[in-house]
């Protein structure tokens, strides 16, 4: 039967791991990791913010030629969802 818990397993330790050369390269591995991360959720948060201002950018030049009501907004929300399903904010 598989271990379905997420503990960590317990190594045996010896001196050199328990020092203090360890602990550091521990610590810089975890900040750097985390910074990583939050680099990379910055990166998409830019991508997402450029992608959303074109957006509206080309939705704007679209609909100037739009007749009103002509259900352009609710076409291109409807298509959005299908081509992207699950994903809010269409």
């Amino acid at each position: 039967m598989a271990k379905t818990d997420n503990k960590p397993a317990f190594v045996k330790r010896d001196t050199i791991i328990a020092g203090k050369e360890y602990a550091r390269l521990l610590s810089s591995l975890k900040e750097r990791f985390r910074k990583s991360q939050i680099k990379a959720a910055v990166k998409v948060n830019t991508s997402m913010l450029e992608y959303y201002w074109y957006m509206g950018r080309d939705i704007s030049k679209l609909h100037e030629a739009a007749k009103w009501g002509s259900a352009f907004f609710d076409c291109l929300s409807l298509d959005l969802k299908t081509a992207f399903p699950g994903q809010p904010g269409f």
